[in-house]
């Protein structure tokens, strides 16, 4: 068993996991390859995650999270997961590293997103989503900058995956801010839960808008039957996507071993993540 563990949890949707686990398997042979002892599969439950007796410290012995054993064993707490001591890779988004995060975790690379409308090498937007009407969606600026319809967002129930989200929350509100507006345009807001639940509470008219990342966005017209009664009204502005993460305790010299891993595994696959190189 190994003594690490990994995962790849922010577009882990159930029918996309075969395809996250290939993933994961390329990326665990390239740095085994580079003589590091990676896991064999990722985690998706706090079941999986190695127990911690005493719970999580920080650099300064300061308890920040309880020991995973504690927790239900059948749900995934985002948090316990990133400030694992075992963590060897992982994915978190700005919001949280913004909020605290990024002084528990290092980070080794960023992923492209040159895939996805909306997105472009390591910066990522979110489309903002309406109700379908019969009308185009509106297509991402080529330029990245936001397209933001206050005239439609005025007075509308406003909803978001989770408050620290950068996709889901913060740009749009630094968007707003940016135009000298704030969130109380909007009538009310309500959160979802998740980008998925979003899509689907305005499909069902439970809300009227909401900010979805690119690649949550490519997935739910994928997956999602809710996403063809949604369209897209407009764009946040590029920010820097998420970020491939590593406990803070794991030395630099793993670190550098899974960058070039990372970069060659990614360089070589036909898909959505190529990766540019951090550090």
């Amino acid at each position: 068993m190994s003594k690490f563990v990994a995962a790849l949890p922010m577009y882990d949707w159930p029918e996309a996991r075969g395809e996250v686990d290939a993933r994961w398997a390329r990326l665990r042979d390239a740095f085994r390859q580079g003589g590091i002892e990676a896991p064999e599969t990722i985690v998706r439950s706090n079941g999986d995650l190695l127990p911690v007796p005493g719970g999580i410290l920080d650099k300064a012995g300061k308890l920040i999270a309880p020991d995973p054993a504690t927790l239900p064993a059948y749900e995934l707490d985002f948090h316990q997961l990133w400030l694992s001591p075992a963590l060897l890779f992982g994915q978190t988004c700005w919001g949280p590293m913004e909020l605290g995060l990024a002084e528990h975790v290092q980070v080794v690379a960023q992923p492209s997103y040159d895939a996805f409308e909306g997105g472009k090498g390591e910066f990522y937007s979110s489309a903002l989503v309406m109700l379908a009407d019969g009308k185009a969606s509106v297509p991402a600026p080529a330029d990245g900058r936001a397209v933001i319809p206050l005239d439609l967002m005025r007075g509308r129930r406003f909803t978001f995956n989770n408050p620290d989200s950068m996709s889901g929350l913060i740009a749009l509100t630094r968007d707003l801010v940016g135009l000298g507006e704030s969130l109380d345009i909007f009538g009310s807001r309500s959160e979802s839960g998740g980008h998925r639940s979003s899509i689907i509470a305005i499909a069902e008219g439970r809300a009227d808008i909401a900010a979805i990342d690119c690649a949550s966005w490519a997935l739910a017209q994928r997956f999602e039957p809710a996403a063809k009664g949604v369209k897209v009204v407009g764009w946040t502005a590029r920010r820097k996507g998420l970020p491939y993460i590593t406990a803070r305790t794991t030395p630099e010299k793993t670190i550098a071993v899974m960058r070039d891993a990372i970069a060659a595994v990614e360089s070589g696959a036909s898909e959505q993540s190529l990766v540019q190189r951090v550090g």
